[in-house]
């Protein structure tokens, strides 16, 4: 079974989509992957019960690679799509493009406080696709 979900961004941060995931996921038992079908975005299962969390890790991620404006970043060649853009690549590179779950049951197996993100790097709205396979047990 495959799927695609759109999700709309709002710039910089981390959109939650855990509940369009569990509402296609089949009655059964197998294993989900994620995949983004972009280069300047990530996907991240991350707690989702106190919103600083998101926060912080987005504050972080600015300071590791910060915009092509910084300084310090001022070795970087590909800056023709504004100052966000080589950095979105390098944070894509550094977080994960696809994620695998198990599910039991038609249930993802997440934790208590996990949820599943899609982790925009660029600044302005993108309407992401994340392709999505469920390969059931035999």
């Amino acid at each position: 079974m495959h799927g695609r979900f759109h999700i709309q961004t709002n710039g910089p941060g981390l959109t939650e989509f855990t509940d369009q995931v569990a509402a296609w996921v089949p009655n059964a038992s197998g294993l989900l992957t994620l995949f983004i079908r972009h280069t300047s975005a990530s996907l991240l299962i991350q707690e989702n019960a106190d919103p600083e969390v998101q926060t912080d890790l987005i504050a972080w991620l600015g300071r590791a690679v910060p915009r092509t404006s910084d300084p310090s970043m001022s070795y970087l060649t590909h800056t023709y799509e504004g100052p966000d853009d080589m950095p979105g690549h390098i944070k894509s590179m550094l977080l994960p493009v696809n994620l695998s779950i198990p599910v039991i049951d038609g249930r993802m197996m997440l934790g208590t406080w996990q949820g599943i993100y899609l982790v925009e790097h660029r600044d302005r709205p993108h309407d992401r696709q994340v392709s999505a396979h469920f390969r059931a047990d035999t």
